[in-house]
């Protein structure tokens, strides 16, 4: 499990962002979303993800951390996917900006490269890098995305 220790958390790092809507507009179908390409500081992974840039403004050079969980369960235990308004303390408490999906399509893309892609409802991700980075996350799994803003230093 790459960068945390609850189980949980199937993918966690920290991305700096290179580029947004790299063929000068949104490259979705959606309003107010923003395709953004992005790098890994710790694991070096390659990211290309949409993100609801109206809700969750960024911009070239901004730093965020992004998790891949497999349930918000503080616990860790599984959830059905739907949101639980009881008002209990979850994972996205933590987080800014979250989005659930299902994981579509697992490639490999070398030797020890993998490509992961989950669609959020249409908007897409795509994470690519050393498999055991990665290994946690499986085909047809759903699969939570959390973004938080990472602090100026």
């Amino acid at each position: 499990m790459a960068g945390s220790g609850s189980s949980n958390i199937l993918y966690e790092d920290v991305f700096n962002i290179e580029d947004i809507n790299p063929e000068g507009k949104s490259s979705t179908q959606f309003h107010n979303v923003g395709r953004v390409i992005a790098k890994g500081a710790t694991y070096e992974m390659d990211l290309v993800i949409d993100i609801q840039t109206e809700l969750f403004p960024l911009k070239i050079g901004d730093k965020f951390t992004l998790a891949l969980a497999s349930t918000l369960d503080l616990e860790g235990k599984p959830d059905d996917g739907t949101f639980d308004q009881s008002g209990k303390p979850t994972l996205l408490d933590k987080f800014d900006y979250g989005m659930h999906g299902k994981v579509f399509r697992y490639e490999h893309e070398g030797e020890h490269r993998v490509a992961v892609y989950v669609s959020y409802g249409g908007m897409l991700m795509k994470l690519v890098g050393d498999q055991r980075h990665l290994n946690a996350i499986e085909l047809d799994a759903s699969i939570y995305c959390l973004i938080r803003k990472s602090k100026a230093i």
